[in-house]
């Protein structure tokens, strides 16, 4: 368990230091963008790691959910641990995000403490992990796409649908397989149990906002294609109609 500590503390330093060069680099940019570089980065090597483990490694979450931890799930929970603690501290400090993705951000922590501690259940949690971080490099290049004006493109459009995409099928529709065999199995602590659905409890408050944001856009496109306006639409300047 010491090793494990060491590890989380060597892992949320890391993503400090990350930090801290990459506002030293960007001191242009306000410091978000610093944190959703990280942010960034996180995404995309923890989704590698945790889908090598879950998928190909194994156990495989949904016949051995509740099985003894392997080394490969301790060092990706670590590493997603350290950063989780680093996202939450800045999040409580810049105040940047609302109470759901804050709940997000506590129940994960709890939750990977417990099953580093209790040294079982990586297995379904890394499953967790994978579906949901997943969609996170999507989402924050939405992000950037926004602060650079490129978002009203091509581009941007098939960041949200892929997003949108992603999120359904593997964080609703295979979270939802994960959460019952965690639920069903004897293995796993009741404890885990009722933090996985509160999880996945945050995941539906997550659907629901984007489909509102999934209406919205759909509403402005229908007004633009149905608008006389649309025949003689100015150019676009920066992502955005030229004179609004």
């Amino acid at each position: 368990m010491v090793s494990i500590a060491l590890e989380v503390t060597c892992s949320l330093v890391v993503w400090l230091a990350l930090y801290a060069c990459l506002c030293f680099w960007n001191k242009h940019r306000s410091y978000e963008w610093s944190c959703r570089l990280v942010t960034l980065l996180h995404g995309v090597i923890v989704t590698g790691l945790s889908g090598y483990a879950a998928l190909l490694d194994g156990p495989w979450a949904l016949t051995h959910a509740g099985s003894p931890n392997t080394p490969l799930q301790i060092h990706v929970l670590s590493l997603t641990l350290g950063y989780f603690i680093f996202d939450l501290g800045w999040c409580l400090y810049f105040q940047t995000e609302g109470d759901l993705m804050l709940f997000h951000h506590t129940l994960s922590i709890c939750g990977m403490i417990m099953v580093l501690g209790l040294g079982n259940s990586a297995t379904e949690v890394n499953a967790v992990l994978f579906v949901s971080e997943i969609t996170n490099p999507l989402l924050q290049t939405r992000w950037f796409l926004r602060e650079m004006g490129c978002y009203y493109t091509f581009l941007g459009e098939l960041v949200d649908l892929l997003f949108v995409l992603l999120f359904v099928v593997l964080r609703m529709g295979g979270g939802a397989l994960i959460m019952y065999a965690m639920v069903t199995a004897p293995a796993t602590s009741w404890l885990l149990k009722a933090g996985g659905l509160a999880m996945y409890v945050v995941s539906l408050g997550f659907m629901v906002e984007i489909c509102h944001f999934v209406k919205r856009k759909m509403v402005r496109k229908y007004h633009s294609w149905t608008s006389p306006r649309n025949v003689n639409a100015p150019v676009k300047t920066n992502g955005r109609l030229a004179g609004h």
